[in-house]
């Protein structure tokens, strides 16, 4: 895999010009360096694979008359590429440069004169101050993944020394020339297609970037590029769609991205940006999905809790509830009733959610009576991190505010039930959402990549990943 940056990375990044790009991801110079090392070690090995051909011909050697030669068996022994550079050229490319390189080849020579005078031997061959630059090209393909190629290349052989084993020493001088000239061509004509194909082997692994992510039944993510990829002198920046959308049926929110920029730094190879239109996101598709509902029984709360779900305990707060339904077990259904909103500001996260809670008392029949319904606005503090290739968080409640939509029992003071649906909130509804939370939801990735020391800031109107990145096998 050659370049593992410049382009399996490159699939991933920020674009400060789309404005619909709901999640941005910067490739550094640090993360190019590093798929630099990955990228030379591909290109030795796909070098390794020149296949030199076998030569042969005729020659007319005064005064002997015509010589038969053939050089067979040519292979390379050793080949080294020690020094090398990637560069980004702004709105261009990247370029790649490779000088130095040498390459060693052994083969055999065989020649007949005179009709009857045969010689043979073996001979070294050493290629040096060999030099290759190419540029690759970053697009987008038709499914919305980074694809790459390259758009020029060059190679130059420096100098090539021939030393001869066996046979007269009168045929070394005939023969070094020729050979010398005769090998740099084949390996000049050979060296810029492997190139190419090196660059080219890179496309099946962008191909795995999972531009439709599943999440669960409900929910995917999409993070098909948005735009071109911006290239700087220092970056590769690319746009990301970022936006949930129900599974299936991708109908666009009633709200769009905010254009946001991440900051300059460069410490480590990779930086993310999740805006908080792709959170919102998350919530639309949610809640249009009827999945932002909850029944709590009694059995969701802690048996040492003085708070049972039963109208025995909601009759101390509204006595005609136990009157009328005494002895019986209660069920509250918890439920929004509209989008959730998540806002983010400096190390700050917080979800403010709309809903109603309808409280049931429940018949021996197992049928529902209801007893009331209250309106809620509930306010959460929301801790973000990231967990191998996903973001995960939890929630701890802030505050909620009630108010009596409907009651069946007759009319009552709702103050008197706000610690109790604090309890029931603490112990039964964020446990349930924390540990769905807990699942995460996946990053754009690629492959075998892991993230290495990831650090998440919560910044105004997005999440800032900085990590440097791995990648095994």
């Amino acid at each position: 895999m050659f370049l593992w940056c410049v382009l399996v990375l490159v699939n991933l990044v920020s674009v400060d010009t789309v404005a619909n790009a709901g999640v941005k991801v910067r490739l550094t110079q640090k993360g190019l360096e590093y798929g630099q090392q990955i990228g030379i070690a591909s290109i030795q090995q796909k070098l390794k694979t020149i296949n030199v051909p076998d030569i042969s011909g005729t020659e007319k050697v005064d005064p002997i008359g015509k010589v038969q030669y053939s050089f067979t068996g040519i292979q390379i022994v050793n080949l080294g590429l020690p020094k090398s550079a990637l560069g980004l050229v702004p709105d261009t490319g990247v370029t790649l440069s490779i000088d130095n390189a040498y390459i060693n080849l052994h083969g055999n020579w065989r020649v007949k004169y005179l009709r009857i005078i045969k010689d043979s031997g073996s001979f070294d061959l050493a290629v040096s101050e060999l030099t290759i630059s190419t540029t690759i090209a970053v697009t987008s393909d038709d499914t919305g993944r980074p694809t790459v190629s390259m758009t020029n290349c060059a190679a130059a052989v420096g100098n090539v020394n021939v030393k001869f084993h066996g046979g007269a020493s009168w045929l070394y001088n005939l023969f070094s020339s020729f050979v010398n000239k005769a090998l740099r061509n084949a390996l000049q004509k050979q060296i810029c297609p492997l190139v190419a194909d090196s660059i080219a082997d890179i496309n099946p692994h962008l191909k795995t970037l999972n531009v439709l992510a599943k999440v669960d039944q409900y929910a995917e993510i999409e993070y098909s590029m948005v735009g071109s990829p911006v290239i700087s002198n220092t970056s590769i920046d690319l746009g990301l769609k970022g936006e949930f959308y129900n599974t299936g049926q991708h109908k666009e929110p009633p709200f769009s991205p905010t254009p946001f920029s991440l900051p300059s730094q460069d410490t480590d190879m990779l930086y993310f940006g999740v805006s908080a239109f792709t959170i919102n996101s998350a919530g639309f598709v949610y809640n249009r999905a009827g999945a932002l509902h909850l029944y709590i029984t009694d059995d969701m709360i802690p048996s040492g809790s003085p708070i049972r779900l039963n109208t025995k305990t909601f009759g101390t707060f509204i006595p005609q509830i136990e009157k009328m339904y005494p002895g019986l077990m209660m069920k509250l259904l918890v439920k929004t009733v509209k989008d959730p909103l998540i806002t983010l500001e400096p190390n700050n996260m917080t979800v403010q959610a709309s809903g109603t809670v309808t409280a049931y008392a429940i018949q021996p029949n197992s049928t529902l009576s209801p007893l009331f319904v209250l309106n809620l606005e509930v306010s959460v503090s929301t801790h973000i991190y990231v967990s191998e290739l996903k973001l995960t968080g939890n929630m701890t409640l802030n505050k909620i505010d009630m108010s009596l939509a409907k009651t069946y029992v007759g009319p009552f003071q709702v103050t008197s039930l706000d610690n109790v649906f604090k309890i029931v909130l603490k112990v039964a509804v964020i446990p349930k959402v924390n540990a769905y939370l807990q699942k995460g939801y996946p990053l754009p990735v690629i492959g075998k990549m892991q993230l290495v020391n990831s650090q998440l800031q919560v910044l105004k109107d997005y999440l800032l990943i900085e990590t440097d990145v791995q990648f095994t096998g």
